[in-house]
């Protein structure tokens, strides 16, 4: 038998799910039922969390102390993206594969950027930036009408200027 935990101590899970749906209590359970903690309980509580995420894969992490769960939304790139699109809700049941032809500013990929800096690999901000415009490639959308590797390279040459902060 595992050895009794300290209900005083903090412990951290990450789940990921889907923003605004009740995650599946059969995924809570092993990880947050040692903790003495409701799947069910916590599963609501992520759903009125992520509302504003609603048909998104985001990560939520979840602080444990004294039996309570304090929920976090920790979003990626592409879910950062998604949102920047404004597309509308889907329901992820009826509709697969959707390809997001949508176009984002260069001052909202900043601004992703720049939310994202601290988990970043990059060095500097233009680094970050050019891994959300790699992202953005994945997720199949524009970048102010041009492609976002072509946005790129002009970041590479100078002729978009990124602020170091």
């Amino acid at each position: 038998m595992p050895p009794k935990f300290d209900p005083n101590e903090v412990k951290i899970v990450y789940l990921r799910c889907v923003g605004g749906e009740v995650a599946a209590t059969a995924a809570l359970a092993p990880k947050i039922g040692p903790l003495g903690l409701s799947p069910k309980m916590v599963g609501d509580n992520i759903a009125k969390q992520t509302a504003d995420w609603k048909g998104l894969n985001i990560t939520v992490k979840l602080t444990i102390q004294n039996r309570q769960a304090a929920i976090t939304v920790v979003p990626s790139a592409a879910s950062l993206i998604v949102k920047a699109l404004k597309e509308p809700p889907r329901d992820r049941k009826k509709q697969k594969n959707i390809k997001h032809s949508g176009n984002i500013t260069f001052e909202e990929i900043l601004g992703i950027a720049r939310s994202m800096r601290e988990r970043s690999m990059a060095r500097y901000l233009s680094g970050t930036v050019k891994e959300i415009l790699g992202t953005c490639q994945s997720v199949g959308c524009t970048v102010e009408g041009k492609a976002p590797h072509d946005v790129i390279d002009m970041v590479n040459n100078g002729e978009l200027e990124v602020p170091d902060e």
